[in-house]
């Protein structure tokens, strides 16, 4: 199909129609910086636990040694506590095996709390999505 050749854009059309284009782009690269920036994948323990509100029900990857770990029997889950070096966070897992007292791991989990009291968390704790041993 042949366009009319006597039908063209006016140089005006298509100035407008580059800044619209322009505009989109900044408007898209905008947009993501602001949704990476507003909650980091790799936070402290620490800024997890003064900023709760601010991770609650996101993912988050934590790295650190292992200082306790114990399995409920029956229930069908199993708790360890991470320490990065600046806290300690507790880690709800459904896997059969948890990383045992002293092992170095990279956990990724999804941030929870039971309850909030008062501004603060009850129970914050990750439940784990993938542990990774170091």
């Amino acid at each position: 199909m042949r366009l009319n050749p006597d039908i063209r854009r006016s140089p005006v059309d298509a100035r407008h129609a580059s800044r619209r284009w322009k505009t989109a782009v900044v408007a898209l690269v905008a947009a993501v910086t602001v949704a990476c920036a507003s909650v980091p994948g790799r936070p402290s323990v620490q800024q997890v636990k003064t900023q709760s509100g601010r991770f609650v029900d996101h993912s988050v990857t934590i790295n650190g040694r292992v200082t306790t770990s114990w399995g409920i029997p029956l229930v069908g889950f199993n708790v360890y506590q991470v320490d990065d070096g600046t806290g300690e966070i507790t880690v709800v897992s459904t896997e059969r095996r948890v990383p045992g007292r002293g092992s170095e791991v990279e956990v990724k989990g999804k941030v929870e709390d039971v309850a909030t009291l008062g501004g603060r968390p009850l129970g914050l704790h990750l439940r784990e999505q993938r542990v990774r041993y170091r």
